[in-house]
């Protein structure tokens, strides 16, 4: 008489794919997506390389769905910030949410959506790609937030969505390179604030 399998083959008694994911994008978000090797995230996430590959596929595809945690988690305040009543206030929200998740004492410095690709070679293609992708999403959706800033009059009527858009993401991903560098938050929220003395760009 054969034993009931309670489970998938290959994971652990007590195997939480919740928090081994979190701890994968930990791990993501302190190393980049090439220097986090398997072993690492394995050791992290408390798993064998076995359960990793039955649980969530490959390397790859658990950085995917660690982008998408990340996403849902620490980068929230993007998705917030865009339902602000003003432009300015949208500006002011995700340069201060930048500020908060890129220098949180608990948590990795720097971004992940940034940090991740900075030195990925060829066979990394497609996670350089897909965080191409991702920066670019959300500078769009601040395009489409601006734009409405115009169309309701918050914004000048000559005021370039994309190119405000385009302004203060890059100085988010510039705030998120400089806290990796060790830059206080003090620092960073000073810097954001002289960013947005002249606003709107005209």
């Amino acid at each position: 008489m054969g034993t009931k399998q309670s489970g998938p083959i290959g994971r652990p008694r007590g195997f939480d794919a919740d928090e081994a994911l979190e701890r994968a994008m930990l791990v993501f978000w302190k190393h980049g997506y090439e220097g986090a090797s398997l072993a690492n995230l394995t050791n992290a996430m408390g798993i064998s390389t076995t359960s990793m590959y039955a649980a969530f596929g490959n390397k790859e595809e658990l950085f995917r769905k660690a982008l998408e945690r990340y996403t849902e988690g620490p980068s929230a305040y993007l998705a917030r910030a865009l339902e602000e009543p003003t432009a300015l206030g949208v500006a002011t929200a995700i340069l201060a949410g930048t500020v908060r998740t890129t220098t949180r004492p608990a948590h990795p410095h720097g971004c992940l959506g940034v940090q991740g690709a900075l030195a990925t070679s060829d066979p990394g293609r497609g996670v350089r790609d897909l965080l191409a992708a991702w920066r670019n999403n959300g500078c769009s959706r601040l395009r489409e937030r601006f734009q409405q800033a115009v169309d309701e009059g918050d914004l000048p009527p000559k005021t370039d969505p994309g190119l405000l858009a385009r302004y203060v993401t890059t100085l988010a991903f510039g705030i998120a390179v400089q806290a990796a560098s060790g830059v206080t938050s003090d620092e960073l929220q000073e810097m954001a604030d002289a960013a947005l003395r002249n606003w709107p760009l005209t």
